[in-house]
């Protein structure tokens, strides 16, 4: 008997487009004879739909003169109502990137309403997402990041130039300036003076009250990898180095920039798979992704993206991505693991995952009620 599987994407998310082409190529590439896909989409107002037909690419980019054709329900906590379409899923495959959607917040529903989930868990999703804590969680295992400071948007408008000084003196530029809790280069900024850092800042604290102010390496390398928890061990997939580091890429560059090949850029970016890094590095990469997942309790796929000086023999950790765009499915298939059995192996992951969970014990039956019986409780 086939398994329903619900793919959820969309979201109140400023990646709420990427979102959607993950879930429609998850959707595509689903293993159809073992399982039905059900599509749920969040719109940017954070009402839920669910219909077949929402998989055709052309409805979202007319979404506000198509959504009533669509039919909308409310995600509720209470298993038994029968109008809460999420509970017609066997496993739930979360598609949907950034804020609201990879912290944390989808996951905490699904915990509830106990239907096997495809992401970390909340406390891997919300520490993931975050550029600060995550920045505070490698530093704490020891492990390389580039020099960085942190602030928030109130003590940036009271203190402007203590901060402008000790950023200039602390980290020096090149800089980069990034919301906390943001993905996809959006709300990024690289600055090379003061005049670029105020602009830079006054763009990030449009997106979120914490900046991260973060030190740049001129003519750096990105070095990206992939990890999935598979039959009891961490699989790491083949690295790429997405693009020299010249020019800082933007939103625009990874999923619109057109090619040859692609209107999109997001399945055809510039990369090289595998990179030109040497085997000592390589090993390093795979080692530190491997401890990163480990730590942070990750689940499904992850996608952590690393950068070396200009010499290609430093490596630091920059970041976490614990629900990639489109999966990173890329980078499993010079490995022999192709975005259909990438999902199969995801799924049967989730459900041993939510089996797994329930050796735990939640309740406890305690005595303290009965010895309080009759007994009157302490005022404060």
């Amino acid at each position: 008997m086939k398994k329903n599987i619900g793919v959820l994407f969309g979201g109140m998310s400023v990646e709420h487009d990427v979102s959607i082409i993950t879930g429609l190529q998850i959707i595509e590439n689903i293993d159809k004879a073992k399982y039905n896909a059900i599509p749920f989409y969040i719109d940017k107002t954070g009402e839920w739909f669910s219909d077949k037909k929402l998989i055709d690419i052309k409805i979202f980019d007319q979404w506000e003169s198509n959504k009533k054709k669509f039919k909308k329900f409310y995600p509720s906590l209470n298993k038994k109502d029968k109008n809460n379409l999420l509970i017609n899923a066997d496993v739930i495959i979360i598609a949907a990137h950034g804020t609201q959607c990879e912290d944390g917040k989808l996951q905490g529903i699904f915990e509830f309403l106990d239907i096997p989930y495809s992401s970390s868990g909340v406390v891997g999703s919300a520490t993931g997402m975050d550029k600060i804590i995550m920045k505070k969680i490698f530093s704490g295992m020891g492990l390389p990041v580039l020099p960085y400071l942190w602030f928030t948007r109130d003590e940036w408008n009271k203190e402007q130039k203590e901060w402008i000084n000790k950023i200039h003196y602390t980290l020096d530029y090149p800089i980069f300036v990034k919301p906390a809790n943001l993905g996809s280069s959006i709300g990024i900024s690289m600055a090379n003076n003061e005049k670029e850092l105020i602009n830079a800042v006054e763009i990030a604290v449009n997106y979120d009250s914490r900046i991260l102010i973060e030190k740049g390496i001129k003519k750096a390398v990105e070095i990206n990898a992939s990890a999935l928890y598979y039959n009891k061990e961490i699989l790491i997939s083949e690295l790429e180095e997405p693009v020299h580091w010249e020019e800082f890429l933007s939103f625009e560059d990874k999923y619109i920039r057109p090619n040859s090949k692609s209107k999109s850029g997001l399945s055809n970016m510039s990369r090289k798979i595998p990179p030109d890094i040497n085997d000592d590095i390589k090993n390093e990469i795979k080692e530190y992704t491997k401890r990163i997942y480990r730590a942070m309790d990750c689940k499904g796929v992850v996608r952590i993206d690393y950068i070396l000086d200009n010499d290609r023999e430093k490596v630091y950790v920059n970041e976490i991505n614990t629900i990639p765009g489109s999966f990173s499915f890329y980078l499993w298939e010079p490995v022999n693991i192709n975005f259909t059995k990438l999902l199969d192996m995801i799924i049967d992951e989730s459900i041993k995952a939510n089996e797994n969970k329930k050796q735990n014990i939640l309740v406890y039956d305690s005595q303290i009620l009965k010895r309080m019986n009759g007994a009157k409780l302490q005022k404060v």
